[in-house]
């Protein structure tokens, strides 16, 4: 049934669309290698790196937005075929993102001057728009309407075009179109876990040639993922199950807190069906989650401990300062301090400000419910629910209700709560479109190409989305035989593209 709305859907939009030309005339993709431009960047330590600059190429032939659908690929000297291609999405909020030039601040500067390709891709979001030249009755449309154009799935549909954009003229452009590696921040820690965990997955096709993306694969090579905002369908139930017991929330608004009351109780079903098990291959259940949560925030506590930072006992740590030794088994039996993936550049927030801890101290233990009363004292919580907000305890449309909505600009609930809450159904294209906007849904799938290396950080106080959703993105795929380099960061907020000693170093050791 799922697969026949897939269809069902990809065959109303390319309705929506202009009448196809014959052979002779339709469009066709183009890379044209003599439009560029020489340029050079400043890095932050003044080294100047050299690239040569190819913008605004569309990577579908049937344009619908066109603020929104290119590509812009900068290749930097001494750059050949076999150069990796870091491909960079700026989506945030779900909204729209245009083709952006690389930042000396961020890991696309840093990407560059490593020697990579780097592509940055923009794609329709919840807020882009057209206005209709023509009426068209068959679809709906009337001369001078505004059109939303980029509603659930279009953002993902518009990254795996330019994907495949990259395959198709893996050729004629410098860089490894065989290794790719995609990077993303909040919902675009989203899109950048959609673009590894949906490789090649049929659902997706119909859609992709209804708007003429290039007839060739879309699986990535690494997707680097920063605090991810992803699992929709259970992220309500997830940060009640979380926060529900903080000061914050127990003393607050009555009909908000008999909601989370109510998410809080759906959380347990979910994570016992996902039978995730943790790197030491115990059964991770609703009954041991918070252990797990907290052996995880004492791992990245001294991860950040060995390498200077001054953690307070306020807010819940113990420690063991007359120790000789290193960091005691946690996770899994992690020992010796931090893994050699795990170490980089801390924040100057994190570095020691005199006296603090004698060495060879190590953390212990944690006392939850404090750690996370100070996590929320740094950043209010969210409402409950914190994502299908429309109707609930009389709340207006959240953005992610807005993602969910249609090309008229509608809002609506995409969970099963959420819709009954605000005495609406769920349809079934609603459902499809949050079942293609997981990709939870695909991890395992015997028919999507998943890429084989993943890099996962959520801040140790990021409390935009809750903690299970990035560690089940993690441990499922870790659990599905992929390499996986995941961590709650220490204390910080929610953030992306951090620590990019660390994060190159990493992808050093995957492509020597």
């Amino acid at each position: 049934m799922k697969r026949i709305m897939t269809i069902l859907l990809a065959v109303a939009f390319a309705m929506s669309l202009p009448a196809k030309q014959n052979a002779a005339t339709a469009p066709q993709l183009q890379f044209d290698a003599s439009k560029s431009e020489t340029r050079v960047m400043t890095m932050p330590d003044g080294q100047l790196v050299k690239y040569t600059a190819y913008e605004g190429m569309y990577f579908v032939t049937n344009v619908e937005d066109s603020a929104y659908q290119t590509i812009n690929v900068y290749v930097p000297e001494g750059a050949t075929q076999q150069t990796p291609i870091f491909l960079r999405t700026y989506v945030g909020g779900y909204m729209a993102s245009k083709a952006g030039q690389p930042q000396a601040g961020d890991a696309t500067g840093r990407a560059l001057r490593e020697g990579y390709v780097v592509a940055i891709p923009g794609s329709r979001g919840l807020n882009s728009t057209v206005t209709a030249t023509k009426t068209d009755k068959k679809a709906g449309i009337k001369k001078g309407q505004t059109i939303y154009t980029g509603r659930a799935p279009k953002a993902i549909l518009d990254l795996k075009a330019a994907i495949r954009f990259l395959r198709h003229f893996d050729k004629e452009m410098p860089g490894d179109a065989e290794r790719i590696i995609t990077d993303g921040t909040s919902a675009g820690g989203a899109m950048s876990a959609l673009m590894g965990a949906t490789g090649n997955n049929t659902a997706y096709e119909p859609m992709l040639r209804a708007m003429g993306a290039a007839n060739e694969r879309d699986d990535v090579f690494a997707s680097i993922c920063f605090c991810p905002i992803t699992d929709l369908d259970h992220a309500d139930m997830a940060y009640e199950w979380l926060y529900n017991g903080t000061d914050s929330r127990q003393q607050g608004d009555k009909e908000v807190l008999a909601v989370s009351d109510e998410l809080k109780a759906l959380f347990p079903a979910y994570v016992n069906s996902l039978k995730l098990r943790t790197p030491d291959g115990t059964l991770l259940t609703a009954d041991n989650y918070l252990d797990f949560i907290k052996s995880e925030l004492m791992r990245a506590a001294q991860i950040a401990k060995n390498a200077g930072a001054d953690i307070p006992d306020s807010i819940g740590f113990k420690f063991n300062a007359e120790s000789g030794f290193g960091v005691p088994p946690i996770n899994g039996g992690m020992t010796g301090g931090a893994p050699k993936a795990a170490q980089g550049t801390m924040p100057q927030m994190m570095a020691r400000r005199g006296g603090g801890q004698k060495a060879g101290e190590y953390i212990i233990d944690l006392d939850m419910p404090k750690y996370m009363n100070y996590v929320v004292t740094t950043l209010p919580l969210k409402t409950a629910p914190a994502f299908d907000t429309q109707g609930v305890c009389g709340q207006a449309a959240s953005g992610e209700n807005e993602e969910f909505g249609d090309r008229t600009g509608t809002s609506v609930n995409f969970t099963e709560f959420g819709a009954q809450k605000s005495g609406l159904a769920l349809t079934d294209e609603i459902k499809e479109n949050a079942r293609l906007l997981n990709p939870m849904n695909f991890i395992g799938d015997k028919e999507t190409d998943v890429a084989p290396h993943w890099y996962i950080r959520h801040g140790a106080r990021d409390r935009d989305t809750s903690f299970p959703i990035p560690l089940n993105l993690a441990l499922k795929l870790q659990n599905a035989g992929k390499d996986v380099n995941y961590l709650l960061a220490w204390n910080r907020p929610h953030s992306g593209d951090y620590s990019l000693d660390e994060l190159f170093g990493w992808l050093k050791e995957l492509l020597p």
